[in-house]
């Protein structure tokens, strides 16, 4: 028969031996663990990783991201240009690293800026040197002035060397943004006397969201064409347009889906913290959709994660989304709220 001090003994030997068991590390809860239990159950899927601000090269290549959009400078600047052999060191290391470039709009820190354009820094006073494809600044994004993206003049001497220097670098492909320029300068609101308003010259689409969708159709074929005709990569160089999906109404041959590989974006689901109405998701998608049933791939960016951790209401988000992106068939990136695309995002279990 068992004294009492021996049957206390008998379980505080249990209770250490649990102790000890649960502490190892091989028992201790990881988001791993609790993505694939019950309710919580979550097959992560095919993510990329979006960081236009001071991408070090080093840290992409750990990062477990197999895929890329990056600046194609540190700092955005021609200071901070990446040499061809880091890229190159990307791309043995199994990585596809897609250049970002800005067709839509002119950024006031690129190296074909001239601070001529303007009497004031980031600001609308045009000087006589400014060339007549310069628009306003966006009040979103200061310093980054809309263009007349179908002058040959912006496409010749602008936008060809900021190419050719991605193409010296080694980029696998480009990520086009500002594609919904075209919404812009159709839209009349955007023209008119007022301190943000175009003035309107002769030629501009004002009124006419069929000719600015093709003339931006026309300058994505032409960068597909140029870039495919002078990369190693020949045919298989990547292009990526961000956002503008309604573009496709004015696709009138199917030629802008044939050129691109996909489409970039943003907002899909959340703006931030907050999710987006029903229908406006729903519109969203049908769009994307016409990509990916001509087997484009759909590279998807919500911009949700506001840094608590992986818990809460964070977490509920992070999930949801990355869950509806696998239904879909889209390689999903998981942004942090501020939307400074800063960092390596990465969530134990979800992304990479």
């Amino acid at each position: 028969m068992q004294t009492v001090s021996s049957i206390l003994l008998s379980a505080f030997k249990t209770l250490v031996v649990l102790c000890l068991f649960i502490a190892t590390p091989a028992c201790q809860s990881s988001n791993d663990d609790l993505l694939d239990s019950g309710d919580n159950n979550f097959t992560r899927g095919q993510s990329w990783l979006y960081q236009l601000q001071s991408a070090d090269i080093d840290a992409v290549k750990n990062s477990g991201f197999t895929w890329v959009v990056m600046d194609y400078s540190l700092n955005g600047e021609q200071n901070g240009e990446y040499a061809p052999a880091q890229i190159r060191g990307l791309v043995d290391a199994g990585i596809t690293p897609i250049a970002y470039i800005s067709i839509g709009e002119a950024e006031n820190y690129r190296f074909y800026w001239n601070t001529a354009w303007v009497g004031a820094p980031n600001s609308n006073e045009f000087t006589s040197e400014a060339p007549s494809w310069l628009g306003h600044t966006n009040p979103d994004w200061i310093g980054n002035y809309k263009v007349r993206y179908w002058d040959n003049d912006w496409r010749d001497n602008y936008l060809n060397p900021y190419l050719d220097r991605i193409l010296a670098q080694g980029f696998r492909g480009v990520y086009l943004d500002i594609i919904d320029a075209f919404e812009y300068w159709a839209d009349s609101a955007s023209y008119g006397s007022g301190p943000n308003q175009e003035t309107f010259l002769p030629g501009d689409p004002r009124g006419d969201e069929a000719l600015a969708g093709r003339r931006m159709i026309g300058l994505v074929e032409w960068i597909a064409s140029y870039a495919r005709s002078h990369s190693s990569f020949g045919g298989g160089f990547l292009i990526f347009p961000q956002n503008g999906e309604r573009i496709l109404n004015y696709d009138d041959d199917g030629a802008y889906m044939q050129t691109v590989s996909g489409i970039g974006r943003e907002d899909i689901w959340y703006n931030e913290t907050r999710q987006n109405p029903a229908d406006e998701i729903d519109q969203t998608l049908a769009y994307l959709r016409q990509f990916t049933a001509e087997g484009k791939t759909v590279l998807a960016v919500d911009y949700l994660d506001n840094g608590s951790g992986f818990s809460g209401a964070n977490r509920d988000r992070i999930l949801n989304f990355a869950r509806k992106c696998n239904a879909e068939g889209f390689r999903y990136y998981i942004a942090r709220s501020d939307r400074e695309l800063d960092r390596v995002n990465s969530i134990t279990g979800v992304q990479p």
